[in-house]
């Protein structure tokens, strides 16, 4: 399948309906926040994410997010991908991709003077198959800081992180992002992010993208999230994110 139509096939594959309280932070946008979970409580996430360069293209479809308020101020964290990726001129590939393990812990509450801060460590976890550009080969791991401020209708988030791949032809990286959204009704919130990242490889380039998107509750406890996105400086990345997220 040339790149062209398998970013049309992703494409459509992000427009096709998912399965599946209202979320703050994180998904939809690449920018998280320091906010975990109540204590006890569940979200699940059915979505797509789509990610373009000008030399290939992967789109996990589709993927399955799970967090859970295992403690006070702590949750965990698991994401379980299938994974569709095609390099130019290169037929595509599909199959289970890498798990996503982690551990979010809010270790300052907001106040009206302070903003919340957390950490959101995660493994990812080599069981794609890295051969068929399914996964990367070997596990490694990010260590990103979250700040999040809220104000009537507005809230704010972002923060820095460290990734450490010690995988063939990979590199370490730092990257992060910052975003502002507004609840604009009951049922509708929209945002914009900037999100910035190193060369996570040999052959790659930094860059920095701009993403707006959101999410619409059609209840308190089910919502479509949506984003959409491209680089506005370095290495040319066009992205997007469509899902389902219910919580209980």
């Amino acid at each position: 399948m040339k790149r062209r139509g398998f970013v049309a096939l992703a494409v459509l594959f992000l427009l096709l309906p998912c399965l599946g309280g209202r979320a703050r932070g994180g998904p939809p946008f690449l920018t998280d926040d320091p906010e975990p979970d109540e204590y006890r409580h569940s979200e699940v996430y059915f979505f797509s994410i789509l990610d373009a360069t000008d030399s290939d293209s992967t789109v996990q479809v589709p993927a399955f997010e799970y967090n859970y308020g295992i403690l006070p101020e702590t949750q965990v964290h698991v994401v379980v991908p299938f994974t569709c990726y095609a390099a130019a001129g290169n037929p595509a590939e599909y199959g289970f991709g890498d798990v996503e393990l982690g551990v979010k812990y809010r270790f300052l509450q907001e106040t009206d003077d302070w903003p919340q801060l957390g950490v959101f460590p995660m493994l990812e976890v080599p069981s794609g198959d890295a051969g068929r550009g399914l996964g990367n080969g070997r596990l490694w791991a990010k260590l990103p800081v979250w700040a999040q401020k809220s104000w009537g209708p507005w809230t704010t988030y972002g923060g820095i992180g460290y990734a450490v791949n010690p995988a063939p032809q990979q590199r370490d990286y730092l990257f992060g992002g910052w975003l502002l959204q507004r609840d604009l009704s009951k049922k509708l919130t929209l945002g914009g992010e900037i999100f910035c990242q190193g060369a996570d490889s040999a052959d790659a380039e930094p860059f920095a993208l701009f993403n707006l998107g959101g999410f619409y509750s059609f209840n308190e406890n089910l919502l479509l999230l949506f984003t959409g996105g491209h680089t506005l400086v370095g290495e040319r990345h066009t992205v997007a994110y469509l899902g389902l997220y219910r919580t209980w």
